[in-house]
């Protein structure tokens, strides 16, 4: 479920001009573009345009309920199709909204699940049930001009956000009404992801030189993983369908992937058999609950390691762990996720790249890249 707003990076990137935002439905097994003419949706494994949608003005967010007619848009960008205060439910088959939520302010971020719509604004967060679009929770966040939250779409509904303190996190089971804070870092949170079942919360500074892994019902810190030296603005951060790895892009240009240690329970799997590439969006697929007792072939759970420092013995920097596999990518805003395995990564780029990588689970190292595409085409004028 990762996502970015290119136009509130700072600065925005100028490698393709057209493209607003860029995000993964809830099994990833699509990606949305909002450009400035409207809003396109890609399969991602195997790369496929399937759908497009034109508007008269600027999509700057939309986000699917994974593979369904429904989305939900915001207006973006210098002439926005819509409001930028309002979230307009779309109906694709009805060509038309169903349904709209109006704020006082800028919409930051917009996520979706069956039941439930999150809506973030600078400092709030809100929830809504589905069917009736009654808001049922309000929470008060840290300034969040990134609009950064996390979803799960599993039974189980875990929300993600920045807390009102600084380098906190926020952790609501809505469905046992409970809540947990994290102390996750020093320094303001830049990036959050939560698992496919919501078990597992991944956390990134604006340092961007560490990812941390929490447990959501205790809040206990599992692993902490090094992604470099340098600081870095951390983009996108995924955990594959079995959470065995997890994976992260930034500005950096180079793609990690980590050996996810800590364990973890149910999760949940796209039914490749319910992937539709016709040129337009599909009905739901069925998700399949199955243990994490499988494993990528060839490779055990003892055997799935990250690197260590040869200077690990100091302890400190040098005992970190570091990436498992890593990938050296344009130098320019990108989402991450993993294939239909937990042996290959997607990744889009804001300059109009796909790009998907395979490794291996055993022996890590460098990625190979197995397939490319254009999805849009780069600006001319850079």
């Amino acid at each position: 479920m990762s996502s970015i707003h290119l136009t509130r990076l700072n600065p925005p990137p100028s490698t393709a001009s057209d493209i607003l935002f860029l995000g993964f439905n809830q099994d990833n097994s699509c990606m949305a573009a909002g450009v400035s003419n409207g809003f396109r949706i890609y399969n991602c494994d195997p790369y496929k345009e399937t759908f497009k949608r034109e508007f008269s003005g600027s999509i700057g967010m939309v986000e699917m309920l994974f593979r369904c007619n429904i989305l939900a848009i915001v207006g973006g960008g210098t002439e926005p199709a819509f409001n930028k205060n309002k979230v307009i439910l779309w109906d694709d088959n009805q060509s038309a909204p169903i349904g709209e939520l109006t704020f006082k302010s800028e919409v930051k971020a917009v996520k979706l699940r069956r039941d439930k719509i999150v809506v973030v604004l600078d400092k709030y967060v809100y929830v809504y049930n589905f069917d009736k679009l009654e808001r049922i929770r309000k929470f008060e966040t840290y300034k969040n001009p990134k609009g950064l939250v996390a979803l799960s779409p599993s039974d189980d509904c875990v929300l993600a956000f920045p807390n009102t303190t600084k380098g906190t996190v926020r952790v609501e089971l809505l469905d046992q009404d409970n809540s947990i804070i994290i102390p996750a870092h020093d320094g303001v949170i830049n990036c959050i992801a939560l698992n496919s079942d919501g078990t597992r919360l991944a956390t990134a500074s604006e340092k961007g030189t560490l990812i941390r892994i929490f447990d959501t019902k205790k809040g206990t810190k599992l692993q902490e993983v090094r992604r470099g030296a340098d600081k870095a603005d951390i983009y996108s951060i995924s955990f594959s369908p079995d959470s065995l790895f997890f994976c992260a892009s930034s500005d950096k240009g180079t793609i990690h992937i980590f050996a996810n240690n800590t364990g973890t329970g149910a999760n949940y799997q796209v039914n490749p058999s319910n992937i539709n590439n016709n040129n337009q969006p599909t009905q739901q697929n069925s998700i399949q609950q199955q243990p994490t007792t499988s494993t990528p072939t060839g490779s055990s759970p003892d055997q799935i390691t990250n690197r260590k420092s040869k200077m690990s013995f100091f302890g400190g920097y040098f005992g970190s762990e570091w990436s498992h596999s890593w990938y050296k990518g344009p130098e320019c805003p990108s989402i991450v996720c993993f294939g239909l395995d937990s042996r290959s990564i997607i990744v889009f780029t804001a300059e109009g790249s796909y790009i998907k990588l395979v490794f291996d689970p055993k022996k890590g190292g460098e990625c190979q890249r197995k397939s490319f595409a254009r999805y849009a085409k780069p600006n001319k004028n850079h």
